[in-house]
Order: structure tokens, then C-alpha cells, then sequence
């Protein structure tokens, strides 16, 4: 199955949207992939803006959230995958869903040698 992940925060900004609340996302900024500005990063995590005056090309896929923001005047292009999202609120109460951390892809060691390729089936012609 599909993670439900990416159907919670879509329906959750959508919900505070209707509501005519600031959308806010809660984001592990060392989450493999992330893109977002350092500066404004604190403890490893950073809270953005993603209500609709406040970013351009919003994009919530079910592999993460992009869109175009300003941050100290500087335009950004911003990517988060969606297992960085740590919880998606409203600012002005609070309302809205944490989300369970997720731990990072393990990459695979590069000092591990590569496994001898398995020889397939043998065929063989029987009269």
C-alpha cells in the first residue's frame, strides 16, 4: 500500500485553506533532499509558510511538497520529500496533524564489494 502520508497533508492544507487559516509544515531540514534555506533552520528542523500568499507553484505530490517562497527578500526554490514533513498545522490555533518521524533510506555502503552475479537456471535440450 501507498502511504497515507501524503493524502493527510494534502487533506489537512486543504481543510485549513477553507478555513481561511495560515498553513504552516513542520520540516526535518536533514532529511535526505530537503531544500530549504539554512539560515532559518534551528535544531535541524524549520517552519514554513505554505498558504497560498505565501508561495508560488505549490506542488503536494505523494512524493513531496515544492513550491516557490521569499525568504529575507531572496526567492527560493524549495523541495521537501514527503517523509520530512514532521506535522502540517494552522498558525493561528495550532489545529491540525504531527506526523511520526521517519528515518532516512539507508544507503547502501560503498565499500561493500558487489555481490558475484547468480548464474540463472541452465537450460538444456532433452530428446
Amino acid at each position: 500500500m501507498t502511504s497515507r502520508r501524503p493524502y493527510l497533508i494534502r487533506a489537512i492544507y486543504e481543510w485549513l485553506c477553507d478555513n481561511n487559516l495560515t498553513s504552516h509544515v513542520l520540516v526535518n531540514a536533514e532529511y535526505p533532499g530537503v531544500e530549504v534555506p539554512w539560515d532559518f533552520v534551528e535544531k535541524g528542523q524549520i517552519i514554513l509558510n505554505i498558504s497560498p500568499g505565501a508561495v508560488g507553484n505549490f506542488v503536494a505530490d505523494n512524493t513531496g511538497l515544492y513550491f516557490s517562497a521569499r525568504f529575507a527578500g531572496q526567492p527560493m526554490n524549495i523541495a521537501v520529500p514527503i517523509n520530512a514533513v514532521l506535522a502540517v498545522f494552522a498558525r493561528e490555533n495550532g489545529e491540525g496533524m504531527v506526523f511520526e518521524p521517519v528515518p532516512p533510506p539507508e544507503d547502501p555502503d560503498p565499500q561493500d564489494p558487489e555481490p558475484e552475479p547468480t548464474k540463472g537456471p541452465a537450460l538444456r535440450v532433452v530428446k
